[in-house]
């Protein structure tokens, strides 16, 4: 059986702070497939842009195993990080903050072409052309700055940066939620497409439950620094299990939907801090189904094929 392209295993990234061990990415375990989209959503805080920069080594993991196409790379030199990251690519949140505003386009796309002394400088010219074809961006373009740019064609220049090395594996850290909404659907098909001609895998970092929808073959459900609920897409919509991925899913806006005059539930109860947290489930102050077994033990489960729940409510 052919090993998943990006495997991780009880991944742990901690932040020491003045009050105590900040539990950002807490014993975290996924694989993703060659050619697949693993959706990572959650609210803000939740610790899943950590755990997108530890797998990248932006952090270093506190803990835990993590394999690319069967190699271990939890531990690596610069020598074999600076090999690794040619396959291993990221597109942040911000466009304009991810570009050096002082530089035109082609020499922001061609930058990794020159770090890994990749072909003349005409061959190098000649691969950002295509590039900046490849993800819809006119060649006029090519000695423009970043100001220049509207949010969406910044957002191309990133993404024509990451794919200059042509990598297999590109962590998404909320690419469009800095973007209008027309311009977003754009960001999305183009990835999508990337992937259908590339075989890319990606990670995609998200708070929004619709995007994630559209472009995600699993996903996995964070609060606190763990994986609550993890399943395909399709299962999670159709039959969510534990309370917070429910409480995700009914906040949704539905347009069109009549006004019955109800309110959307809201999550009551008190965040639990990722400091030093208590044993037992982290949603247990905001869960309306808690039970005092609930503060002493939690057990990542698969209740069904390939759904996966924190819960020992859910049966």
């Amino acid at each position: 059986m052919k090993a998943p392209l990006l495997e991780v295993r009880n991944l742990k990234k901690y932040f020491t702070t003045g009050r105590g061990l900040l539990h950002a990415v807490d014993d975290v375990s996924f694989s993703i497939e060659e050619g697949t989209t693993l959706g990572v959503v959650g609210e803000s805080g939740c610790g899943k842009s950590t755990l997108g920069r530890t797998i990248l080594h932006l952090y270093e993991p506190t803990d835990g195993k993590m394999f690319f196409e069967g190699r271990d790379i939890t531990n690596l030199d610069k020598r074999q990080l600076k090999e690794i990251r040619a396959n291993m690519q990221m597109i942040f949140q911000d466009p304009y903050s991810s570009l050096d505003p002082r530089k035109m386009i082609e020499d922001t796309i061609m930058e990794p072409l020159k770090v890994y002394k990749i072909g003349t400088k005409e061959e190098r010219l000649q691969k950002t052309m295509e590039i900046m074809r490849m993800v819809g961006l006119d060649e006029r373009l090519r000695q423009s700055f970043p100001h220049e740019l509207n949010g969406g064609r910044r957002q191309r220049v990133v993404v024509a940066r990451a794919l200059a090395l042509n990598p297999k594996f590109i962590v998404c850290d909320e690419p469009v939620s800095a973007l209008d909404v027309s311009v977003q659907a754009q960001i999305l098909n183009l990835l999508r497409d990337l992937q259908k001609e590339h075989g890319l895998s990606y990670i995609f970092i998200t708070h929004d439950m619709s995007v994630v929808r559209h472009i995600s073959d699993e996903i996995c459900v964070m609060y606190l620094g763990q994986i609550v609920e993890k399943c395909p897409t399709a299962e999670l919509f159709k039959n969510p299990l534990h309370p917070y991925t429910q409480a995700l899913l009914a906040s949704i806006p539905v347009v069109g939907a009549d006004d019955d005059g109800s309110e959307t539930e809201i999550i009551q109860g008190e965040l639990s801090s990722p400091i030093n947290p208590k044993p037992g489930c982290r949603f247990f102050n905001r869960c309306k189904y808690a039970c005092e077994k609930c503060r002493e033990e939690q057990q990542f489960r698969e209740v069904g094929p390939g759904h996966h729940v924190l819960c020992h409510m859910v049966k």
